[in-house]
């Protein structure tokens, strides 16, 4: 789908607060309410729109580790390959999971309550995946910046 520019400015203000009403989309938009509401419906419609979800604060919610796990496979068969994917996508702890180029296959953003959870969750999920080679924990320190708006 073709985005209009103001197609453009109602995703950068649903992004920034997906709770804001149609008729304070129109007036941050130039739009009439009724040409407003069909332009969202289409981009719902068309998929550009994917949901709207609530950003919660990890720490605040109880979640205090934080991890980038680098994983990279033994065998790259479709079988174990398969086996990761539907494991790892199943988990709640695993927020992200990248498949990539370079030194690991995938790379997944894992958040937890605490070192022993993120522990459970290695014993218990990844080691005993078949085709694992080997698993390398990067412990998140900081957040810098954690993005879920995309750049429209």
């Amino acid at each position: 789908m073709d985005l209009s520019e103001p197609d453009r400015r109602l995703l950068r203000l649903l992004q920034q607060d997906s709770r804001i009403s149609n008729q304070e989309l129109a007036e941050h938009t130039g739009l009439s309410a009724s040409v407003c509401w069909r332009r969202v419906k289409a981009l719902q419609e068309a998929g550009v729109i994917a949901a709207y979800p609530v950003v919660l604060d990890a720490e605040k919610a109880g979640l205090n580790f934080a991890a980038i796990v680098h994983v990279t496979l033994a065998r790259h068969g479709t079988a174990a390959v398969a086996a990761f994917i539907k494991r790892v996508s199943e988990r709640p702890e695993v927020l992200d999971c990248f498949a990539t180029s370079g030194e690991a296959d995938y790379h997944l953003r894992v958040l937890c309550r605490d070192r022993d959870a993120y522990n459970l969750f290695l014993e218990e999920v990844l080691f005993r995946l078949p085709g694992i080679a080997h698993v390398r924990t990067n412990l998140v320190l900081k957040v810098i910046k954690l993005q879920t708006q995309i750049p429209i």
